[in-house]
């Protein structure tokens, strides 16, 4: 372990040193005038097209696309809303059914962590992610990053201020979804080849457990105190909830039949007692009621939907549909889609954001 660790970080700080002499300048956005609105801004990353979209919630459209880099799929806000961070990756896209030996090498020049200024709305600069970044977490006082690289099988911790890879833990295969506990003290890491979750000491990097969770997880939604989780169980048609304290399954809950209904990423509403599902090729979001855990309903939103988020009031539901690269607003008060909206290519994570 201590010598997976010491390789690691030294190629780690090899990235570093890359990302530093890259001397990439992040291009221009494209503007539209917002007309004065003071809706809240929906941020979207297109992994196809390599940008970003900015919509205005009240006019229902997009009003900036702002080039990111490659394969933009992760994004998160600082803890003051005032910064988001987006995974880029120069790996090729290798999704379901396709021969990775014909694929493109990957150009590792593209990996990092795109830094967005809100305010400019503009991409600042680069920060090194590790290898092939996909998701992350933020820490609580927002100065740390904790990044699953998908092609390296492990977990990176980034200083934002200095943009250094201070640590790299081996986790399992193809992790994808990173969360850090409320009270900060474990980064929880699913790995979507092996079905585990790994929890990791955020200050040592040591690796505090290991357990199974169910077939495909991608993403983890904490209770408020810590002590369960949700996680998605893709390939089982499920979602899972955890003991987080004691890292052990507590309830398996079926939301439809495996391969057809197929959970992606799980969000809780502000007051915890609601779970949102996005089930990809199932086109719906599903609705959970947390004290009971029994399904309350769902609502068709459009092909293969990833990335959820919540309007800062919890009355809306935006959910990113891959294919159609379109982004479906949902009035939750009658769980019905009130518009689409269209994007760019490929949408994957949402942020939403007061304005």
């Amino acid at each position: 372990m201590h010598k997976s660790f010491s390789v690691l970080l030294a190629l780690g700080v090899c990235l570093v040193s890359v990302g530093c002499k890259s001397g990439q300048r992040p291009p221009a956005a494209a503007t539209e005038a917002a007309d004065g609105s003071t809706g809240p801004r929906v941020y979207v990353t297109n992994e196809g097209s390599g940008d970003l979209s900015v919509i205005d919630s009240a006019m229902r459209k997009v009003i900036a696309t702002v080039p990111l880099g490659k394969r933009p799929r992760g994004i998160h806000a600082s803890p003051d809303q005032k910064t988001l961070y987006v995974a880029l990756s120069g790996s090729p896209n290798a999704g379901p059914g396709v021969d990775e030996s014909k694929l493109p090498p990957p150009d590792k020049s593209k990996d990092g962590i795109g830094v967005f200024d809100v305010a400019q709305n503009k991409l600042l600069r680069m920060l090194p992610g590790g290898s092939d970044p996909e998701n992350f977490d933020v820490s609580k006082d927002g100065k740390y990053l904790f990044i699953s690289n998908e092609d390296a099988s492990s977990l990176s911790k980034v200083d934002v201020a200095s943009g250094a890879v201070l640590t790299a833990v081996k986790v399992g295969g193809q992790p994808e979804g990173v969360k850090m506990t409320p009270d900060g003290k474990r980064v929880f890491v699913t790995s979507e080849e092996d079905g585990t979750i790994t929890a990791v000491d955020p200050d040592t990097g040591r690796i505090v457990a290991t357990f199974k969770v169910g077939h495909g997880p991608r993403s983890i939604a904490f209770m408020p105190d810590g002590s369960k989780a949700y996680v998605n169980a893709e390939n089982d048609g499920s979602v899972v909830l955890v003991d987080a304290v004691r890292f052990k399954v507590w309830k398996t809950i079926t939301l439809g039949e495996r391969g057809v209904i197929k959970p992606m990423a799980v969000l809780l509403s502000a007051d915890a007692t609601k779970l949102y599902v996005s089930t990809g090729r199932g086109q719906k979001v599903f609705i959970l009621d947390t004290a009971s855990q029994a399904v309350l309903g769902s609502v068709t939103v459009g092909r293969r939907p990833w990335g959820i988020a919540l309007s800062p009031d919890g009355k809306t539901l935006y959910s990113a549909n891959g294919p159609s690269n379109d982004v479906s607003v949902v009035n939750l008060a009658d769980n019905t889609v009130a518009a689409r909206i269209p994007v760019g290519t490929g949408p994957w994570g949402v942020v939403v954001l007061p304005h």
